[in-house]
């Protein structure tokens, strides 16, 4: 089944082009991440799918258009921001009675299970939580709800690292079943690499990368080389060369991994270090 379909999808807001002819298509029990930088289009790609902005183009999210059926979509389909959306005077018992109340998918017997994990008082305001609190208050309402999209548009933003890996953590190992679909828009992108089945790149409204990780370990690759064979790699036609510790690293797409090998130390590149090399790129051709 596919969950997401778009084709075509553009957005501009005056002269602003927000989505320059998007298309992208979603299976259903992947892990994507949206990776870009400020002003590439992420969060108005997310808005259109979760039928929060008028668009241009073709757009299915679960079958359905979500800007003229959004109200069937939503209740297949969940979504955190920045956990400080959480109304601040509202207390965590009534947090849980309020989602129990208006989604038809809640349970609350889970709720209180992933919440009983935490230190979090069911008396507590949201407003007397630490970050890190509501960001497991907000995740304990959602993991709670049985639905079959989970859109995350910067969920960790402004806690520290243990918050970061426990909010990971707890959605790899309580919440995807490769049933659920979950969408990831960050700029931590080391963190969420070990967690994704798919990456998405895009800049200034258009697709840069679309690849699966599978894909990517087998497609780039980088190389640590010796000074005496820098001219043999540069003639292989890197995309990108960096100095680290008086060594020069090559990055490479598609290339012989058994040349490169006899030029120095071969290993997959991180996903920070293709997205820098390619916005980089862009941004020079700019």
């Amino acid at each position: 089944m596919v969950t997401i379909n778009a084709h075509g999808l553009r957005k501009a807001y005056g002269s602003n082009v927000a989505l320059a002819g998007v298309d992208l298509r979603v299976e259903e029990g992947r892990i994507v991440g949206l990776i870009g930088p400020n002003g590439a289009g992420k969060s108005t790609a997310l808005q259109a799918m979760l039928g929060l902005v008028p668009y241009e183009g073709d757009l299915k999210v679960l079958g359905r258009d979500p800007w003229t059926n959004r109200d069937a979509l939503m209740a297949e389909v969940c979504f955190i921001a920045d956990v400080a959306i959480l109304p601040r005077w509202m207390k965590v018992r009534d947090a849980v009675d309020y989602v129990a109340g208006v989604h038809p998918r809640f349970d609350r017997a889970k709720a209180e299970g992933f919440l009983a994990r935490t230190t979090i008082k069911r008396t507590s305001k949201v407003r007397e939580l630490s970050k890190g609190m509501v960001a497991q208050l907000h995740l304990a309402l959602v993991m709670a709800i049985d639905a079959k999209l989970l859109v995350l548009d910067e969920p960790t933003l402004g806690l520290d690292l243990l918050y970061r890996k426990s909010f990971y953590d707890s959605l790899l190992n309580d919440y995807f079943d490769h049933s659920r679909t979950i969408i990831v828009s960050t700029h931590q992108v080391e963190e969420i690499q070990h967690i994704l089945t798919d990456v998405v790149f895009i800049d200034r409204g258009r697709i840069a990368l679309n690849v699966s990780m599978e894909d990517f370990e087998a497609r780039y690759c980088e190389v640590m080389v010796a000074p005496d064979h820098l001219d043999a790699a540069r003639a292989m036609k890197p995309i990108q060369e960096r100095q680290l510790f008086g060594r020069s690293i090559l990055l490479f797409d598609n290339a012989d991994r058994t040349r490169l090998a006899a030029l120095g130390e071969v290993r997959t590149p991180s996903l920070a270090d293709l997205f820098v090399a390619m916005m980089s790129d862009t941004q020079g051709a700019a």
